[in-house]
């Protein structure tokens, strides 16, 4: 079975598996232990190629949990073993200390979907790193500015981006995997971390608008466009400042409302208030806008954030 069994977070790093028999069929099955304890698995079906190799940067998956040409497929297609909610995260707070510990193992593809897999023929273990000691890292204090600035190796000038979770403290995995591939970063919180509020309460526009400067500025971004990325709130806070900050370039919203939600946003002369209903956010599903402005006449229309086309960081 050919495959690394370490190194820093690189593409296509699982590469496939030989001397099997010409156009055996095979399932391939990956199991991780998250940091958290969860067991995580994965598998796909192959088919040899006729000499008994398996490509998976070349070969499709016949079924499974995914199917097509995707040799990253058994890394991002693991899901929690026994939980219902396949966004349960494996990622830690910080950056990534330890690997994170895949095994692969290949096996006889059973002949029905409900018969279990037979004994590995063959096995493998792959590490996957969320960081790598090459980056710099810097944390951040002065003012009131709080989080970690992570920048590639080397002079550049880098793309720059800002990260935002929406639920509270500090995380660097995603932030430290995105300047692994280039990209100048920094992870912003703006709850629950040092002298930072505890929780969520009401926000304000500048503290984002200080983060983005901050990023413009520094002498490796290639500014002025820089982008933001946000998880939940984070994403909220993204369109908020893509709406009202100049120079955000490109936006990338997970698991976000287009609107303010929860807490009051204060963006200079305009106060957003927070949507207290889940119910009226979900509306946005099955009504239009300006349905739920009829519904809801006291809402101004800026809290009901349009959304925003990426731009070019090149600009």
């Amino acid at each position: 079975m050919s495959m690394p069994c370490s190194g820093p977070p690189e593409p296509h790093s699982c590469s496939g598996v030989e001397g099997l028999g010409p156009r055996e069929r095979v399932t391939l099955r990956a199991s991780a232990v998250s940091y958290r304890g969860r067991l995580f698995r994965s598998l796909a079906h192959y088919e040899a190629d006729g000499r008994g190799g398996l490509d998976l940067a070349r070969d499709r998956a016949l079924g499974g949990d995914f199917t097509g040409v995707e040799p990253m497929g058994l890394l991002w297609s693991l899901t929690p073993v026994g939980s219902e909610d396949p966004c349960f995260s494996q990622m830690p707070r910080g950056v990534m200390k330890t690997p994170l510990k895949v095994e692969v193992t290949v096996h006889h593809a059973p002949q029905q979907q409900a018969v279990p897999l037979g004994p590995a023929l063959a096995s493998a273990q792959v590490q996957r790193w969320f960081s790598s000691p090459e980056l710099s890292r810097a944390r951040l204090q002065a003012g009131r500015l709080r989080g970690v600035f992570l920048l590639p190796p080397g002079d550049g000038p880098f793309p720059g981006l800002i990260d935002m979770f929406g639920d509270g403290g500090l995380n660097e995995s995603r932030a430290s995997l995105l300047a692994c591939r280039g990209f100048a970063t920094l992870a912003l919180p703006f709850f629950g971390y040092e002298d930072l509020p505890p929780i969520m309460k009401d926000l304000n526009l500048d503290y984002f608008e200080e983060a983005a400067k901050f990023v413009q500025s520094h002498p490796k971004v290639k500014g002025p466009h820089i982008g933001v990325i946000g998880s939940g709130k984070g994403a909220e806070l993204a369109f908020s400042m893509a709406s009202f900050l100049p120079n955000i370039a490109a936006v990338v919203s997970i698991n976000g409302c287009v609107s303010n939600t929860a807490t009051t946003l204060t963006c200079g002369r305009s106060i957003l208030p927070g949507l207290l209903s889940l119910e009226l956010c979900s509306m946005l599903t099955a009504l239009s806008l300006l349905e739920i402005l009829s519904l809801s006449p006291s809402l101004s229309a800026p809290s009901l954030l349009t959304l925003v086309c990426s731009r070019s960081l090149s600009k």
